[in-house]
């Protein structure tokens, strides 16, 4: 079983409920099991400010789905909630899911790119990441985790619940 971290964002239509329930939904797939979930976290919009604030999560899984097949089912998992890709980066969405580690696996795929491109930047994956990880967790090609959070500050975010 490989250990991986999902990224859980939304903000539109009771964001903090499509979390819970996109949650769930994951944990139910076959060859997932759910190893520990952080509190939900508001954060401003990093794109175009004219959009509610987001609700942010991260989720712990073991898995034995290659990387590829984790994302198929992910993006599954969005559409069913509504996700409409338009191409517009940093836009509303109603579910969000971000494939953030694979163990300590570098993947560079044109469908996925493992570590999450941003992750190191973003408070609102960083410190719910860091409520469920381990501070030694390296993140490939970037650090520790908790070097990484160090360097990060909070942007307006804020722990809910």
């Amino acid at each position: 079983m490989i250990k991986v971290y999902i990224g859980l964002g939304s903000n539109l239509d009771d964001p903090a409920d499509k979390i819970r329930s996109a949650r769930l939904i994951i944990a139910k797939q076959s060859k997932i099991k759910e190893n520990s979930f952080s509190s939900l976290y508001s954060s401003p919009p990093m794109g175009p400010q004219d959009q509610p604030d987001y609700v942010n999560a991260v989720m712990c899984i073991d898995t034995d789905l290659p990387a590829l097949d984790l994302l198929k089912v992910l993006q599954a998992i969005e559409n069913d909630f509504g996700r409409v890709r338009k191409g517009e980066q940093w836009g509303a969405r109603t579910l969000d899911l971000d494939l953030l580690l694979y163990a300590d696996q570098k993947i560079e795929h044109p469908d996925l790119i493992v570590p999450h491109i941003g992750l190191s930047e973003r408070a609102f994956v960083l410190y719910p990441l860091q409520e469920i990880a381990a501070n030694d967790l390296f993140v490939p090609g970037k650090g520790l985790l908790e070097q990484l959070v160090a360097q990060c500050p909070l942007n307006g975010l804020k722990r809910l619940i």
